[in-house]
């Protein structure tokens, strides 16, 4: 059983062909070993979402290895392995204090005022992608909005200027590709390559503010660097460089999951099209069922109970968080989407120190993005079958042809 069990977690880790739909394999997971070390790592999988959830809230037993930026991901035997400096290590990869430190001073910049002040401007950035295709009959929701939206509204809140943002984009969409569990040597190349070009874009971007400091996110951190010195330079850099990536990969994957998931479910998109209010309802219940982060990693401090079975210190966990949010013991029916779920417990966006900064801003984007779209077309068809990315941390499809008609 053990073998078995063992060439099935390979499988979800590494098979593209697994991506479009992982979740016949998790539920064989979850029933038949949902708290289980693998052999052929020192690592423990889980996949019940109260095992997960504790496991992520507990941060005296579980977090990060401080010598080893890649993370508990990097199971897979042969997977080319990434390693940094300290002070290049993204607050992703850290423990407190440092990094209660610096979530503290980021935490400044998703305020939910500020969130929420930034809706006219996400409206208005749908709207204009969506004037782009009215007429254009098929399109790639990805490349026509569902990339181009996030990058946009994470490029303002940073304050990156429109001019250099479709040269970053590609670059940062590079870098994610270390968060998988089986990167190859040419993924970890590119993603070095790619983020020393960024690193030095933004450090002169840096520069340029503290000459003319502006309202965005790059000089609230430089302003927090300057007094009292308590953000180095690097640090700067580097949570400038997470939030960023962070800030539209995901949110990429959330607004082309959603769009997904309704063409699959017309019954519910009509639901959610005759009653308005069930739209933010909607994108909570896409989060559950079609998560744009499936995997979550900690590394053990401690021997430690979970789910009733010893993990001992040392070891990697790795929480299959699309899993977790399909468990029948926390939901009714959880392979079923409803836009009318009553209550939709999720761990999409992780949970405990680590939970998400930017949740509420894709949360906002998923729903005027859902708004918009309803608004605007009165007919939703899919052109052709939807091809994903082959990435499993962060999931979503990379070419997703749609007919739009008013």
């Amino acid at each position: 059983m053990s073998e078995e069990l063992d060439a099935l977690i390979l499988r979800i880790l590494t098979d593209p062909a697994v991506v479009p739909d992982p979740y016949p394999l998790y539920h064989r997971l979850r029933s038949e070993a949902p708290v289980y070390e693998v052999g052929f790592g020192n690592a423990v999988v889980l996949s019940r979402y109260d095992d997960a959830r504790a496991v992520l809230r507990n941060s005296t037993d579980f977090g990060n290895r401080e010598d080893d930026d890649a993370g508990p991901n990097r199971l897979v035997p042969g997977a080319a392995s990434v390693q940094r400096d300290r002070e290049s290590r993204s607050m992703l990869f850290m423990n407190p204090p440092d990094h209660t430190r610096l979530r503290g001073l980021v935490s400044r910049g998703f305020t939910p005022r500020r969130v929420e002040a930034l809706r006219p401007h996400v409206v208005e950035l749908t709207d204009e992608l969506l004037d782009a295709v009215a007429d254009e009959g098929e399109v790639n929701l990805v490349e026509a909005l569902a990339f181009p939206l996030p990058a946009n509204v994470i490029s303002e809140l940073v304050g990156v200027p429109r001019a250099d943002r479709d040269w970053l984009r590609p670059l940062v969409a590079d870098l994610t590709a270390t968060l998988e569990p089986n990167p190859s040597e040419e993924d970890v190349a590119r993603a070095t390559a790619s983020g020393t070009k960024v690193r030095e874009y933004i450090l002169d971007l840096m520069a340029e503010r503290r000459r003319e400091p502006r309202d965005d996110l790059l000089s609230t951190l430089i302003s927090a660097s300057d007094d009292g010195d308590r953000l180095s330079e690097a640090e700067v850099v580097t949570m400038t460089l997470l939030i960023y990536a962070a800030g539209f990969e995901t949110t990429t994957n959330l607004i082309g999951n959603m769009v997904h998931t309704l063409l699959d479910h017309p019954d519910e998109l009509a639901r959610v099209r005759a009653d308005r209010s069930l739209v933010p309802n909607t994108v909570e219940e896409v989060l559950r069922f079609q998560p744009p982060v499936q995997i979550d990693g900690r590394y053990t401090f401690h021997d430690t109970e979970v789910g009733g079975h010893l993990i001992r210190a040392r070891q990697s966990v790795l929480t299959f968080l699309g899993a977790a949010n399909r468990d029948p013991a926390v939901v009714d029916d959880p392979d079923r989407f409803d836009v009318t779920r009553p209550e939709i417990p999720l761990l999409s966006f992780g949970s405990g120190i680590h939970y998400c900064l930017g949740a509420s801003l894709a949360r906002l984007e998923g729903q005027v993005v859902l708004e918009r779209l309803l608004t605007r077309f009165g007919r939703w068809e899919r052109a052709s079958e939807t091809v994903w990315k082959p990435r499993l941390t962060l999931r979503g499809p990379g070419v997703l042809p749609v007919r739009f008609a008013a």
